[in-house]
């Protein structure tokens, strides 16, 4: 929870920054550039957590994988905070940077959830069904394939979900069936 809370600190500064400098679009996507390459370098997440190598070689590191693929203004607030030996929020960082971007610009969030990947037809339907719902102008729509479903989706809108799967409704008539409501022995 305290990281949240300093992670937040920092986001709120650098939106500021980055809107006062007309480049909040460009920082939002090193920001998830950011966060693609902690996911999918475990490694690299790891070299920000660790306390063994030293913060001027992080500096080195985050500079040479940066330098020229983000903002001039990015690539200084990882400097800053690298230099504040602050590097292990860096992560937790992207991530509420990419929420206060959402808030920011109005922009819902919305998880689907389905048994197969959906088409671009019924994304779209979707999306559209989200934007009447949320009352927002603009949706991200995170997907989820999840093959122990069975069929149907799970929607989550914000506090709100539909579940109109079956594995949903397996459950409720198995438990229906459980409480058995014949009486035996006639």
């Amino acid at each position: 929870m305290a990281e949240a809370r300093v992670a937040s600190r920092y986001v709120k500064s650098l939106l500021g920054l980055a809107e006062e400098q007309k480049s909040l679009d460009k920082v939002y996507q090193d920001m998830r550039l950011f966060t693609k390459v902690c996911e999918q370098n475990s490694a690299f997440g790891i070299m920000l957590r660790s306390p063994v190598i030293r913060h001027d070689k992080k500096r080195q590191i985050m500079s040479k994988l940066f330098t020229g693929k983000v903002e001039p203004l990015t690539l200084a607030f990882f400097d800053i905070i690298t230099r504040k030996n602050r590097e292990p929020l860096l992560p937790a960082i992207a991530r509420e940077f990419h929420n206060a971007y959402n808030v920011y610009k109005g922009i819902g969030k919305a998880t689907l959830t389905t048994a197969y990947p959906v088409d671009a037809q019924l994304r779209t339907e979707i999306e559209n069904l989200v934007k009447k719902i949320s009352d927002k102008k603009q949706i991200e729509l995170e997907e989820k394939v999840d093959a122990e479903m069975i069929g149907g989706f799970v929607l989550t809108v914000g506090d709100r979900q539909v579940d109109a799967s079956l594995k949903n409704k397996l459950k409720a008539l198995k438990l229906k069936f459980s409480q058995n409501p014949y009486v035996k022995g006639f």
